[in-house]
């Protein structure tokens, strides 16, 4: 019996795939449940298991856009799965016949042409001399550009010296070149950015963090807070955190334009960029204004596990009101993020960096990040997103007072 595997629906929305890769070959044996390909739609690469055992055989190519219920592959679960008998394997590798190789015998040689004319041409046609090689290779110019002057056409040290490179000739290192079509995925990713370039009024304001106090209570308590919790004390959470307290505050941020109208959420879901082993992607934690910082982190944890691993949903990646983007783990100073559409706003974290700074009159020397809010201006007016940038620079640099009501080791659960 020969079962038809079909596309199934990766998510809603979503009415067609790209098949990345076969994992499997044409006439392989496959078990139950084994991934057999990777498929990419314009969220997410998901893989595709085998829905029964047996020999498989595929109707589509790597490549190939496929809708979603349409046959991919066939399943005989009729096949006794294969032995694999070496003896039997080696017996059926294919002698030549004596057929050909006789054939082969009485196939004469190309006769040679005595009175063909013979090339004036000698092994020291074309050669560069020492001294000229060495000219040459110091120039980038190859010896084949050259004509010699020399005895029987020798390039001489004179043809080296007076030779020169014509425009837009190679060096000598490599010059090629891989052609690669892009994935579902990165297609999709790269039409949104373009579109959120386009179709918002985008700009981007700045500020700087002062990052001494949570340096500070990071110090203090990680390792307690690891020992309890089994994650780490990031910065992700102090960030995530002072988001939700200046999305309360700033609401406008938290909304987006569908045609004339403007919709505003009362709930906080966060995206959080990440890159991953096919690009980046956006997971978003879910109501972030129910969660600790235990909560955060342990979501970010398991987000970004579940990206690396390519486990990622597209359910985990819908949705989100707000983008966090850390382009500071890659060493970025300072960016200006695209939003991530149809959110109105995105914020960008940046390295830390020791800096000097002013602090109660005098010069210290203290770990600063930049901070950029690139926001659509259609809903967001100067007011709200300065206010809202400010407002999360309050936060982080004083995290014990405004994201701890003042009670360190409540707020961490310690």
């Amino acid at each position: 019996m020969a079962l038809e595997m079909k596309v199934p629906s990766p998510g809603e929305s979503i009415t067609e795939v790209e098949i990345a890769s076969w994992l499997v070959k044409d006439g392989d044996y496959v078990e139950k449940d084994q991934a057999i390909a990777e498929v990419d739609s314009d969220k997410a690469t998901l893989e595709l298991p085998a829905e029964a055992s047996g020999i498989i055989t595929l109707k589509a190519e790597e490549g190939d856009t496929v809708a979603v219920g349409d046959v991919v592959c066939l399943i005989d679960t009729d096949a006794k799965k294969p032995g694999g008998d070496d003896a039997e394997k080696k017996s059926e590798k294919k002698e030549e016949s004596p057929e050909k190789a006789e054939a082969k015998k009485e196939t004469p040689s190309k006769p040679s042409t005595p009175n063909q004319e013979q090339d004036k041409k000698t092994y020291a046609t074309g050669s560069p001399s020492p001294a000229a090689k060495k000219i040459l290779d110091e120039k980038g110019i190859s010896s084949k550009d050259v004509k010699g002057s020399g005895r029987d056409g020798r390039i001489t040290k004179d043809d080296a010296s007076n030779a020169t490179p014509s425009m837009g000739t190679p060096g000598t290192g490599s010059r090629g070149s891989e052609r690669k079509k892009l994935s579902m995925l990165r297609r999709k990713v790269a039409e949104r950015l373009v579109s959120a370039k386009n179709e918002t009024a985008m700009l981007t304001t700045f500020n700087e963090v002062d990052m001494t106090a949570i340096f500070e209570l990071r110090n203090q308590y990680k390792e307690q807070f690891k020992e309890k919790h089994g994650v780490g004390l990031g910065f992700m959470s102090f960030f995530t955190l002072a988001v939700v307290r200046a999305l309360e505050l700033y609401p406008d941020v938290n909304s987006m334009i569908d045609g004339d109208y403007m919709i505003t959420y009362d709930f906080k879901d966060i995206s959080i960029a990440v890159s991953g082993p096919k690009g980046l992607m956006v997971p978003v934690i879910r109501n972030a204004e129910n969660l600790s910082f235990r909560g955060v982190e342990n979501e970010v944890k398991r987000l970004a596990i579940r990206a690396r691993d390519g486990q990622i949903t597209v359910d985990e990646m819908t949705g989100g009101t707000f983008t966090i983007s850390n382009g500071g783990v890659f060493g970025s100073m300072l960016s200006t993020p695209i939003i991530n559409p149809p959110q109105s706003a995105i914020l960008g974290m940046h390295n830390i960096v020791e800096r000097a700074i002013v602090r109660d009159g005098g010069i210290v020397v203290a770990p600063v990040m930049y901070v950029a809010l690139s926001y659509d201006h259609r809903i967001i007016d100067g007011r709200e997103s300065v206010g809202f940038l400010v407002a999360i620079k309050e936060a982080l640099e004083s995290p014990e007072e405004l994201l701890m009501d003042n009670d360190v080791k409540r707020a961490l659960e310690l």
